[in-house]
């Protein structure tokens, strides 16, 4: 975070043109599917707003 805490959880991290998923705690795996649908998610408002 900008105050220098550590975030024990998902961080993500949206501009323009992309999306970075910046923190993926321990076990990511078991979140993979919830998290990729996630992505695709904000991905498909990103680009319905342009």
């Amino acid at each position: 975070m900008n105050d220098g805490s550590l975030v024990h959880d998902f961080l993500f991290a949206q501009s323009a043109r992309t999306l970075h998923v910046c923190n993926a705690p321990s076990p990511a795996a078991t979140s993979a599917f919830p998290i990729g649908e996630y992505i695709v998610d904000k991905l498909d408002e990103q680009i319905t707003s342009i």
